[in-house]
């Protein structure tokens, strides 16, 4: 259902949504950027609608509202282990459309490819999702080739023009925090076209794995890893456990993010490891975006977001590589 509100009435709902939920979005965080006196756009929590960033890209993506870049699995003792609690509140996550099916990208990977996490699956369950429209595109994305410049799958759209907030809410219990309903049509805002395309190849052969680009665009690597960072649907992670200094058989146990682009990521023991050129370890990360990924869950992983080409030091352009690949498998 459509409604239509003033900027002060939809304060009061933001303002009770806040009590009710952990609302979190995009948000201006200053000097937190990766270089000195640099800003960034980042996922966190917010108290009210000024605090979102609206009109552009969010750096980082809202992954980290499900999956935290550091996070406590279990604490250990000599004798017993205890998992910690989960969110007390539900949440609330603004997210643009490309993202939202990169939600769908986390749940096959979390809830339906054999087994569920546990950890994921109660996060996931009191996540809510507010839609975010795109008026205009973005430099760097290719939402459009890959299908997800539009979406359905939202629990609620919010978009602010002057004075007026237009709200389309698909929840029942977020609708009843809406208290003038004056009703009206609502269409989110969605582009159409992106400056940047991509041409995903029609079909993979097997000769795609051992071509020459995969030793160029290696040579250009640096294995930071940011590419995966930055992406809404990479999900390695690497295992730590932390021993207390007061008492080293006591501590916990942390699932942290890594990436399958950083030296050492493949080692296991008995000092084998596999990947162990960047040329390809690129390879492994473009093919399973467009290759592997596809042929398990029948579409690519890839959503189209650009922020790999945003924040890549070498400026590697992952679109740029996918539409090479698909020319030489078209030309063959």
């Amino acid at each position: 259902m459509g409604y239509q509100l003033s900027r002060a009435e939809a304060d009061v709902m933001f303002s009770e949504w806040v009590k009710q939920y952990e609302v979190v979005a995009p948000k201006l965080m200053e000097g937190e950027g990766c270089f000195s006196d640099t800003d960034i756009i980042r996922y966190g929590k917010v108290t009210s609608l000024d605090e979102i960033v609206w009109d552009k890209k969010s750096d980082y993506s809202f992954k980290e509202a499900l999956l935290p870049i550091n996070e406590t699995l279990f604490y250990f003792t000599e004798d017993q282990t205890t998992v910690p609690k989960g969110m007390e509140k539900d949440r609330l996550i603004f997210l643009r459309s490309c993202d939202l099916h990169a939600v769908k990208r986390l749940d096959e990977i979390y809830l339906r490819n054999g087994f569920e996490d546990f950890y994921y699956a109660r996060t996931r369950e009191k996540a809510k999702f507010i839609l975010m429209g795109c008026e205009t595109t973005c430099d760097s994305g290719f939402c459009v080739s890959m299908g997800t410049n539009q979406t359905d799958q939202y629990d609620a759209y919010l978009k602010l023009s002057g004075d007026t907030v237009y709200v389309d809410t698909k929840c029942k219990e977020l609708e009843a925090f809406v208290s003038e309903k004056k009703v009206t049509e609502i269409i989110p805002d969605f582009v159409t076209e992106n400056k940047e395309k991509v041409t995903l190849p029609k079909q993979l052969s097997n000769q795609s794995f051992t071509k020459e680009i995969w030793k160029e665009y290696g040579e250009r690597c640096i294995g930071c890893g940011r590419c995966n960072f930055v992406c809404p649907t990479c999900t390695c992670f690497t295992m730590q456990d932390i021993f207390y200094k007061d008492n080293p058989k006591v501590g916990e146990r942390r699932r942290v993010w890594a990436s399958c682009q950083v030296d050492g990521y493949t080692e296991m023991a008995g000092g084998h490891g596999f990947r162990q050129k960047q040329s390809d370890r690129m390879r492994f990360k473009v093919m399973h975006k467009i290759y592997d990924f596809e042929k398990r869950f029948g579409y690519p992983m890839c959503v189209g977001c650009g922020r790999c080409d945003d924040v890549c030091p070498e400026y590697i352009s992952y679109s740029n590589c996918v539409n090479r690949l698909a020319k030489e498998e078209n030309e063959e």
